[in-house]
């Protein structure tokens, strides 16, 4: 068996607090291991665990049964969503008893659109990303993260073309077709695949549903679960004190530069650099989301995008300031390449703006900051956070 090597993971629970707390994620991305690493004597149950589901999915009161009596130490419930009537039952436990729970899933939203009470802010919420180059340092390689993604499990197979696939599929067929989020699974993994030429694009559900053959209210009920599964990014356009039109439809991401890979469709028509570029951007997007959430740096992140096509690919805008950043996979930069920060800057002259690209100089073009795409991967956290003195 390969020798896995465990990562130091951003993530930061004060695991010592009274408080508990919901641990969130796409399925994969390593929440159970950051806990089995961080905590001692735990209790857990492990709801993907079909015994334990079934234990517990006709009356969720057996949980107090099966916790010791004055237990200090914090229980652990893995894929919570499975089963949603525990939360009313976690609720009671801790204003009776104050018990520590830890409470894991790969849908927030599905929880919420159950019409369940997320404990009623008695447990903080915390998110769990692919893995960064921050914490795979030396180890990171950008071909690698740009061709395979980074989720844990990728870093240690021997064929990770082969995991990304049966992760996909396992994926569909225990949380779409098994919690009847969609009733057509094989309809269902063609939308997948037309969605993924949606990538860093505008969505047009209209076309959409021409191209897979059915109603535009069922692809809009798809990008929900979607979403609802963590699987799915929309970023929203960049409006405020707006000067000029600008268009009103969300941007999609699907979340790993792997799993976008995988999931699009390739063949002799299609471009590798339109592929390539898609996965340079949702790699630099994974890592925004990342050292937002684990720093909690507090940021919005939007795109920007007016009527005439002037676009920015990323807009973060916060009480640190306002950044825009533009990711170009060529090895050179053209002066077309500018056109889109420089609209922006003529109309937010406080901007910070970055252009990322394929080459390897760093380059200063009036107040935009050129970077070698790595480079600029790897001084995020500093362009983000920068140090006051």
């Amino acid at each position: 068996m390969a020798n896995i090597k465990s990562y130091n993971r951003l993530l930061k629970i004060n695991t010592a607090a009274n408080s508990s707390a919901f641990l969130f994620g796409p399925r994969g991305t390593g929440k159970t291991s950051w806990i089995k690493s961080h905590l001692e004597d735990f209790l857990y149950f492990d709801l993907l665990n079909t015994e334990v589901y079934k234990d517990f999915i006709g009356n969720p009161t057996r949980l107090e049964k099966r916790i010791p009596k004055n237990f200090k130490q914090h229980i652990i419930i893995d894929e919570v969503q499975k089963i949603p009537e525990l939360l009313n039952e976690v609720h009671r436990l801790i204003e009776a008893y104050g018990y520590r729970f830890i409470l894991t899933g790969s849908s927030a939203r599905s929880l919420k659109r159950k019409g369940v009470n997320l404990l009623a802010g008695r447990a903080l919420n915390y998110t769990m990303h692919p893995l960064t180059c921050y914490e795979m340092a030396e180890d990171f390689s950008l071909a690698t993260a740009l061709n395979f993604g980074l989720l844990p499990s990728v870093c240690h197979v021997s064929d990770p073309k082969h995991y990304l696939e049966t992760y996909i599929t396992t994926y569909l067929r225990e949380e779409v077709l098994q919690e009847g989020l969609a009733r057509n699974l094989h309809q269902f993994a063609r939308f997948l695949e037309t969605a993924s030429f949606s990538q860093g694009s505008t969505l047009n559900f209209s076309e959409i549903a021409r191209e897979v053959g059915i109603d535009r209210k069922l692809v809009v009920n798809y990008f929900e679960i979607l979403d609802d599964l963590l699987i799915s990014i929309r970023l929203p356009v960049f409006t405020k004190r707006a000067k000029r039109r600008l268009v009103a439809h969300t941007k999609f991401y699907l979340f790993d530069s792997g799993i976008y890979r995988t999931v699009r469709p390739k063949g002799p028509l299609d471009s590798v650099a339109e592929i390539d570029g898609g996965c340079l951007e949702t790699l630099f997007l994974m890592h925004l989301r990342a050292l937002n959430d684990y720093y909690r740096l507090g940021y919005n992140l939007f795109y920007w995008r007016t009527t005439n096509n002037a676009e920015v690919d990323f807009v973060l805008y916060g009480e640190r300031g306002l950044f825009a950043f533009e990711i170009k996979r060529s090895h050179t930069v053209t002066r077309s390449d500018f056109s889109g920060l420089k609209a922006f800057t003529e109309d937010y002259p406080v901007a910070k703006c970055y252009l990322l690209y394929g080459g390897e100089f760093e380059e200063y073009h009036n107040n935009i900051r050129v970077l070698p795409f790595e480079k600029g991967l790897r001084q995020l956290l500093d362009i983000l956070e920068p140090k006051q003195g």
